[in-house]
């Protein structure tokens, strides 16, 4: 059963609002007899307001900032950076700014939250850095870090970024500033293309093809890379818009980074299958004459993971298992939901093989660690970090709280909290909490009212209709917003907007929330969503650079099945309910011979042949097929260019063809 000691918030609004309902007046038993004066123009706030203002002050008198020793080891082994700090890409525009996080210097302002200002001056500060002996790394050139090691005859790269673009300028200053040698390997860390998509920038294709380099990957990498990016990716993609603040200026009222690192790159994003695949833990292996010790450890930030230990230095690759940061056991941009048992077992597995000897820990994020005691605070710091997420979610939740309920009781203890790696610069405790909800329960909390609920416009103007109507929603949401009352306003007047999306007004009064739930949020994605969607109620969508990871070394490297599988996405079961037949599909390119099902609105097939009694039969190669993928031409364009040739009834071809969606990248978040 539970307790009555609870009394988050919403409860204390909803108690306002009941104690608002006590008046016995006619007009307050019908609120649509009420007359409510239109409210004063919603003027844009772009400064911190008081209660802003008090919560970040109140967090820094909280947090040791005393402690400046992350400071000097993000300073440290610092060789050089690029004269020029635009690295473009190759239409010639820019693929990264390495000054564009300059500005954050100093005392926070009042417009950002202080634990989250200095994460991002730690985070801003780029270059090439020397680590150890034969250890370098390539820091805020993109999201992620480049690390070198050197081997017995060239440069083992890990982890390169995002973009050929980025990776290569790394490249090009370890060659200039240290040593002038081949890449002799590459290992990727985890299948997040911030650790992968680089690499066509750091091997050239006949290199890749000779298979003198090794290619080292946890198991089911290359799987999880291309469906990540390709078959939610149109999704992810918009809400890593939102993420990363791509639409957002980078100013002390904008972006500051994401927390994990600075932001994403704009360049080319490109791909290779692993010629050694890491699939069980210890794991040892020598890459390139240097002795390394394997862990196998999928499931927890990424589905398919791997670190490794290197004997001869004392040193631990820690991938992004263990970060100066509480990351996301749910990733806002979308994600499957990741476990914090798992995350918190891997992490108690490497102090138990490794605590005793390692002198160096370094990540695919971040800056390194260096000495024992040192290292081994931190990993138990975020170790039990993610293990109390994961115990107390689920003990809270046997006693019937649900999700939103447990984030909002859930405080780690002050020896967890005050540690500054374990701040939620990029995760954070409210939403890994609810993450670990969703993981064991799923989206549904067991009240019937949220089993079949309204969707977010009907549910809106019944709300608005309630509450007497968008004015007078409006008119209290003010008087909330000036209390600093941030998170109902901005509940409320979600509902305005939605109910109608042309209310200026509500719009203005609800940015303004969000921009002040933004200044306030040590989360660097937490503040990019709220000030992304501030802007956009403001502004309306604009389209600007994103990085493109359904790019065509993607779309070229998937099997044929997910490739399929994609169309079958693609496939608008709808429009094409009534549409029935069978295809047959060769590709000439690649002898592959595939038969597709078409009934019911869905697209099933089989790999390996082809039925003798199909309706049209279809022969082309398998580039032609990329490029109807990547929506660069259609079937009936192609077959009209003689890439394309059918035998049998080319009406279902056409019908099917025509019942392919494509996916507006810039959709509406904020608004319907």
């Amino acid at each position: 059963m539970k307790s009555l000691w609870y009394s988050g918030p919403l409860l204390l609004a909803s108690l306002t609002l009941a104690s608002g309902c006590n008046d016995s007046s006619d007009s307050a038993n019908n609120p649509a007899d009420q007359t409510t004066a239109t409210p004063a123009k919603i003027e844009t706030i772009t400064g911190a307001e008081p209660a802003t203002i008090k919560a970040n002050n109140a967090l820094h008198d909280y947090l040791p900032f005393d402690d400046t020793s992350d400071f000097a080891n993000v300073d440290k082994g610092f060789i050089a950076s690029l004269d020029d700090h635009i690295i473009k890409n190759a239409k010639g525009s820019t693929a990264f700014d390495l000054s564009q996080y300059d500005f954050i210097e100093g005392d926070a302002p009042d417009t950002a939250n202080p634990s989250l200002w200095r994460q991002s001056q730690l985070n801003a500060k780029h270059g090439l850095f020397q680590v150890t002996d034969g250890l370098y790394q390539i820091r805020a050139f993109d999201l992620a870090n480049m690390s070198f090691i050197r081997g017995k005859t060239g440069w083992i790269i890990v982890d390169p970024l995002t973009a050929n673009e980025t990776a290569a300028a790394g490249l090009a200053l370890l060659r200039e500033k240290v040593e002038d040698l081949p890449v002799s390997a590459v290992i990727f860390t985890h299948s997040h293309v911030d650790h992968f998509g680089g690499v066509k920038g750091v091997l050239t294709e006949e290199e890749i093809a000779s298979g003198n380099v090794q290619i080292v990957a946890p198991e089911h990498f290359f799987e999880e890379s291309v469906n990540e990016n390709l078959m939610a990716g149109n999704q992810m993609s918009r809400r890593a818009s939102y993420m990363y603040g791509n639409v957002l200026d980078k100013s002390p009222t904008g972006t500051l980074g994401s927390g994990l690192g600075t932001t994403t790159s704009a360049g080319t994003v490109s791909i290779t299958e692993p010629n050694l695949t890491i699939d069980h833990s210890p794991q040892k292996e020598t890459v390139d004459g240097i002795e390394m010790v394997f862990l196998h450890t999928p499931g927890a930030e990424a589905p398919a993971e791997l670190m490794f230990y290197i004997p001869s230095l004392k040193a631990l690759c820690q991938a992004e298992e263990i970060n100066h940061t509480l990351h996301n056991l749910y990733t806002l941009r979308g994600a499957k939901v990741r476990s914090g048992l798992l995350w918190s077992k891997y992490i108690h597995e490497t102090i138990e093989r490794f605590g005793d000897d390692v002198q160096v820990s370094f990540g695919s994020h971040h800056w390194p660690t260096w000495g024992n005691e040192e290292i081994l605070t931190l990993w138990t710091a975020q170790r039990d970090v993610y293990r109390y997420i994961h115990d107390q979610t689920l003990r809270l939740a046997n006693h019937g709280y649900n999700g939103i309920e447990i984030a909002e009781m859930m405080q780690l203890p002050d020896s967890l909290q005050q540690v500054w790696a374990n701040r939620g610069y990029y995760g954070s405790v409210s939403h890994d909490v609810r993450a670990q909800y969703q993981l064991y329960f799923g989206w549904f909390d067991g009240n019937p009212a949220n089993l079949h609920a309204l969707p977010p416009q009907d549910s809106a103007a019944k709300y608005v209709e309630y509450m007497g109507g968008a004015d007078n929603i409006i008119s209290k949401a003010q008087k909330d917003f000036d209390n600093g009352e941030y998170r109902w306003v901005a509940m409320a007047l979600n509902h305005v907007v939605f109910a109608d999306p042309d209310n200026q007004q509500a719009k203005n009064l609800l940015a303004n929330a969000y921009t002040q739930m933004g200044y306030q949020a040590e989360s660097g994605p937490w503040r990019n969503f709220y000030l992304s969607g501030a802007k956009e109620l403001r502004d309306g969508v604009k389209k600007v650079a994103t990085p493109d990871t359904a790019s065509p070394d993607i779309i070229n490297n998937l099997s044929l099945a997910t490739l399929l599988d994609y169309l079958a996405v693609r496939y608008n079961g709808e429009k094409a309910a009534e549409l029935t037949g069978t295809m047959n599909l060769s590709l000439t390119d690649t002898g592959d011979k595939v038969t597709i099902y078409l009934g019911n609105g869905v697209l099933n097939y089989t790999l390996g042949k082809t039925a003798d009694d199909a309706d049209v039969s279809i022969t082309t190669t398998r580039g032609t097929l990329n490029q109807v993928n990547l929506g660069k031409t259609t079937f009936s364009d192609a077959i009209e260019n003689g890439d394309v040739s059918i035998e049998g009834d080319g009406e279902l071809l056409k019908s099917f063809s025509s019942s392919l969606d494509s996916f507006e990248f810039w959709f509406n978040i904020v608004t319907p």
